[in-house]
């Protein structure tokens, strides 16, 4: 401090004096003799409350928990908020896993860097649907005045900025934003980014950014130059050349040495909270497999369908097209009338006029017109009435949603649509109204990507897809932190068809509903390094010679899958595989589940 007189000068000892500012004193003292002017008093509480809103009281808080009354952090996320800040210096992997609230964590730490003055301008890059959720989620839970880009000169023009990566490396966006120059880049989805030849890769490498957060929940799967590449993007160096740091850790792309080092190096730049162990309590999964009986016609109509996809199979072994458009005809025989009518019809459209197949085409379309009702709908309609609470309904096929949305309908119950065609502000204005104002939300696929319903805790697999990854994103956009009531989970499977077939797979032979997530996606990549799940339940359906001959095969292939399942497991338990070190990371949270039949 300065001082005006010499006489306010103390020396501590021959090296040190304190100097004490006493300039104010006189200007004080004259005001007290004269009785005033003073200040206004509301002027002083504000002048107050602004210095002790800036105020540091310990090195170790984040001042911005004062300033987001309206939410209340889980203990992990904060600990991550801190880490990152103090130990990481702002770049970081948070790579907890899915569910846990790596948006909030990143969130805080936006925000506490906002409030610090370190950061100004921010580009977060997510996939085109979560855009929207993104900037509401920063706006109305950080106070974060972020916006979604939608105009070329949005990218200077605001400070926050969030983009799809799509948008951002596209000309003429990707010269404006290369030109400029970030406080904090975010990725979200990063594991996109592994292949450092791709163009996301070196797009990203190219930004001019001070700190940077990669958001992902699976930063390496069975490679350990996609765990090199994301930390490398991170922090160049870090690992040494690419040379080196397989000459250091890697015995082959799949099994790490020197474990203990490695986990020590990253743990300096990746953060990854787990739901294994821990005091946070998860609510229960509750499942039902839901059997239904067709009606005479429904049963005629898949049969004819059957009989038709059987009868073309062997022809168009070979013919790639032609295998997916039959795969398509079985799986939309069992959810709906509407969706197998229009691609009957497309088919008839083209396929020649003099050609065999035209008849059998027009037979099956004939078939549709005399079913009067759908028992899958039915059901549906059935169980929402019983249920407490909100539901989303999950089907694969368009014409499916157009139908189970007109059938609600008229049955005064209020329904909204959720699609991969919307664009951002319709799929955003449907969340808005499932959430303030309709009971029911239909959704096709796109629902099961990236959007949040912890409001809603009743699932209706309407039809279920043929892999087992799909069913767990549809479940994990509901089973997730947030959720306050047991989730209950409907899987509605029609008696003597494929679709009963495909879920007994799912939940008696794979177990789909008890395993972890992050364990399930691995033992499938396994499974799939040769063909897809899908492509082998086709191909079992179409050659199996009975019913019972279809449940042996389902029983081997059951077999396959715990045999992978106790492969993965030996290799975490036996040899620290990546999954191990990654796991040996970050600490671990433990979910409450339980599955019902």
């Amino acid at each position: 401090m300065n001082s005006t007189s010499p006489e306010h000068v103390r020396p501590l000892n021959d090296h040190l004096h304190i100097h004490f500012d006493r300039s104010w004193y006189d200007e004080l003292e004259a005001r007290v003799q004269r009785n005033g002017p003073w200040d206004d008093w509301t002027m002083y509480q504000l002048a107050l409350e602004a210095e002790e809103s800036g105020l540091i009281r310990s090195f170790d808080d984040l001042l911005c928990l004062s300033h987001i009354p309206q939410l209340k952090p889980l203990p992990h996320q904060i600990d991550t908020a801190k880490k990152v800040l103090y130990d990481m210096r702002g770049r970081a992997i948070l790579a907890d896993e899915v569910g846990l609230g790596k948006t909030i964590e990143a969130g805080l730490i936006i925000k506490e860097y906002l409030i610090r003055g370190l950061v100004r301008k921010v580009l977060i890059l997510v996939p085109a649907s979560l855009v929207l959720q993104w900037v509401r989620e920063l706006n109305q839970k950080f106070g974060i005045p972020a916006v979604a880009q939608k105009k070329e000169y949005m990218w200077a023009q605001y400070d926050i900025v969030v983009a799809s990566m799509d948008t951002a490396k596209r000309e003429p966006h990707r010269d404006i934003v290369l030109n400029q120059e970030y406080d904090m880049l975010i990725v979200d989805e990063a594991h996109k980014l592994k292949n450092k030849k791709t163009t996301n890769y070196k797009f990203v490498l190219e930004l001019r950014k001070k700190y940077c957060l990669l958001l992902t929940a699976t930063p390496v799967q069975n490679d350990l130059g996609e765990l090199y590449n994301l930390i490398t993007l991170l922090k160049p160096g870090q690992l040494g050349g690419q040379g080196q740091f397989a000459a250091n850790f890697v015995v082959d792309k799949r099994m790490p040495k020197n474990e203990d080092k490695l986990q020590q190096e990253l743990s300096k730049v990746m953060i990854r909270n787990r739901r294994g162990d821990g005091n946070l309590q998860f609510t229960k999964r509750i499942v039902r497999n839901v059997p239904l009986t067709l009606s005479p016609e429904e049963q005629a109509l898949y049969d004819g369908v059957c009989d038709f996809v059987r009868g073309r199979y062997e022809d168009a072994k070979g013919d790639i097209g032609s295998m997916l458009s039959l795969v398509t005809l079985q799986r939309e025989v069992c959810s709906s009338r509407d969706a197998v009518f229009v691609t009957l019809v497309n088919l008839f459209k083209k396929t020649a006029e003099d050609s065999p197949l035209r008849p059998k085409i027009w037979e099956l379309v004939e078939l549709i017109r005399s079913i009067k009702a759908n028992t899958k709908a039915e059901k549906t309609l059935e169980l929402i009435e019983s249920l407490d609470g909100k539901a989303i309904i999950f089907t694969e096929y368009r014409a499916s949603q157009e139908y189970l949305l007109n059938f609600l309908k008229e049955r005064n119950i209020t329904a909204v649509p959720y699609r991969g065609g919307m664009n951002r502000g319709k799929k955003d204005w449907m969340m808005d109204l499932f959430r303030n104002r309709a009971r029911v939300m239909v959704a096709t696929e796109a629902g099961g990507e990236g959007i949040n319903l912890q409001f809603c805790n009743n699932i209706v697999n309407f039809d279920l897809p043929w892999n087992p990854m799909r069913v767990e994103q549809r479940i994990g956009r509901v089973h997730r932190l947030g959720q306050t009531e047991n989730v209950h989970i409907f899987n509605l499977s029609t008696v003597g068809t494929i679709e009963e077939h495909i879920l007994s797979l799912l939940h008696e032979k794979i177990n789909m509903f008890e395993l972890v997530i992050g364990g399930l996606d691995t033992i499938l990549e396994r499974f799939e390094k040769k063909t897809s799940l899908e492509s082998s339940l086709f191909k079992m359906w179409a050659e199996a010679k009975s019913d019972d001959d279809m449940r042996r095969q389902l029983d081997r292939l059951g077999e396959s899958f715990r045999d992978i399942r106790d492969e993965v497991e030996h290799e975490r338990a036996e040899r620290a595989p990546i999954g191990a070190i990654l796991n040996a990371v970050g600490q671990t949270i433990q979910p409450e589940a339980e599955v019902r039949p």
